[in-house]
């Protein structure tokens, strides 16, 4: 679909901001208790998006601290159930799914003649990407609207985390369709957990005016310095639980999940732009990691 007038002017815009100034300015207001700047903000946020509080735990917009504590405000436990049967994946997140699929060669699927490389997304490092080549992954869209913690789709113990610099685009339709390596060009969190299907990678998009990406083993990962920084956690294992929290966007970003070759299979029906909600089902786990192979044939 070409893209119209509108969207290439907002496209050229973000390219010619300054993106991490704006971003960073962002983040002061949302961090901000003083009481002017928190309330108008978040009241007018409210009213924009609609936002239901009934699901909150606070349900009173009037009661949070700052901007960013309703944001990532937490929700009532019966809110958001999570798949109970034991194959079964559970939703990271609230919102709507981008795109989902198979890695070929190597490669994702970001929008219709826009792919990227699991190599690239995954910080430069050939051998773990590696590990999901032949695998399955799928994309999820947080919009403003929506509950923003990332919670896990099975349970796995932590190997590592990789903070990746980069740019910060806006990941809506418009900029995903018209910017090429998009994922693999923003400012992300990459976290490596280790599950009975084999390697699972949960990575954390940063976004325009996304003021910062935590975790709930590191805290606020973003922003730092312009350079990759790993970090190992081999001692005291971090194990999560499906459904446990991974971590948080404070404001809307984008969720990317890959899956180890004949890990598991999505659900019949999940496309592009499916709706979904956190702890949904929205796949199957098939094999043991001791049945998967590292590597994946085309044949």
């Amino acid at each position: 679909m070409e893209a119209t007038l509108f969207e290439r002017l907002f496209v050229i815009l973000q390219h010619l901001l300054p993106q991490h100034l704006v971003s960073r300015l962002v983040g002061w207001v949302a961090r901000s208790e003083i009481s002017w700047i928190k309330t108008t903000f978040i009241r007018q946020f409210h009213r924009q998006y609609d936002i239901d509080l009934s699901e909150a735990q606070i349900e009173d917009a009037d009661a949070y601290p700052s901007f960013n504590a309703f944001f990532t405000r937490a929700l009532k436990p019966e809110a958001r159930p999570i798949a109970a049967a034991h194959d079964a994946i559970a939703c990271p997140a609230d919102g709507a799914v981008s795109q989902l699929g198979a890695l070929r060669d190597g490669q994702l699927l970001q929008a219709k003649g826009h792919t990227y490389s699991a190599q690239e997304l995954l910080g430069g490092d050939s051998a773990l990407a590696a590990e999901f080549d032949g695998g399955t992954f799928a994309t999820v869209y947080l919009s403003p609207r929506d509950y923003h913690r990332v919670h896990m789709p099975v349970r796995g113990t932590l190997r590592e985390m990789i903070y990746v610099p980069g740019d910060l685009f806006s990941v809506n339709q418009t900029t995903t369709r018209q910017v090429p390596r998009l994922f693999a060009r923003n400012e992300r969190a990459v976290c490596i957990f280790d599950t009975e299907q084999g390697p699972l990678a949960m990575v954390l998009v940063g976004a325009m005016i996304v003021a910062g990406i935590e975790t709930v083993f590191a805290g606020q990962v973003t922003p730092q310095p312009s350079e990759i920084t790993r970090t190992r956690y081999t001692e005291g294992p971090i194990t999560l639980e499906k459904g446990d929290e991974l971590g948080r966007f404070l404001l809307g970003s984008t969720v990317v999940m890959l899956f180890a070759p004949g890990a598991c299979q999505w659900r019949a029906g999940l496309g592009m732009e499916s709706p979904v909600r956190m702890g949904e089902d929205i796949g199957q786990l098939l094999k043991a990691a001791a049945d998967i192979p590292i590597l994946a044939s085309d044949e």
